[in-house]
């Protein structure tokens, strides 16, 4: 074993016993400080991403061709998406019949107004 396994190891050895101690320590962690709760949520994060970060890795140095195909095909989706939105957007700006045109729904120059609120009038107590 090298040295950064033993390393890597040993590290979620301790995120575990970490994680155990939170499990149990429950809702006194919201005490604990200013934003620890948060503190920690972050912390698992940035080791979530470099941990998929590793496997990604691992999986573009093994399969090279598989990689750049799926890339191809996920560009190739989104240029389709691109077209299928732009060419949504010119079918709802043409003409109707030749003539008349979509007016976009909105509020124009009405200015919001108030609410007329009635006032409650005082009881009168004999």
């Amino acid at each position: 074993m090298s040295k950064l396994t033993i390393i890597s190891d040993r590290a979620l050895e301790l995120a575990e016993q970490a994680g155990a101690g939170l499990r149990h320590a429950g809702s006194s962690l919201r005490d604990a400080g200013i934003g620890a709760e948060q503190w920690i949520r972050t912390g698992a994060a940035l080791g979530a991403a470099k941990a998929g970060f590793n496997v990604a890795r691992g999986t573009v140095r093994r399969h090279p061709v598989a990689v750049a195909t799926a890339a191809a095909v996920v560009g190739a989706g989104v240029l389709a998406y691109v077209l299928y939105r732009k060419r949504r957007e010119q079918a709802q700006n043409a003409p109707i019949d030749g003539e008349a045109r979509r007016v976009a729904r909105g509020n124009g120059n009405a200015a919001t107004r108030a609410r007329a609120t009635r006032t409650r009038r005082p009881s009168a107590t004999v």
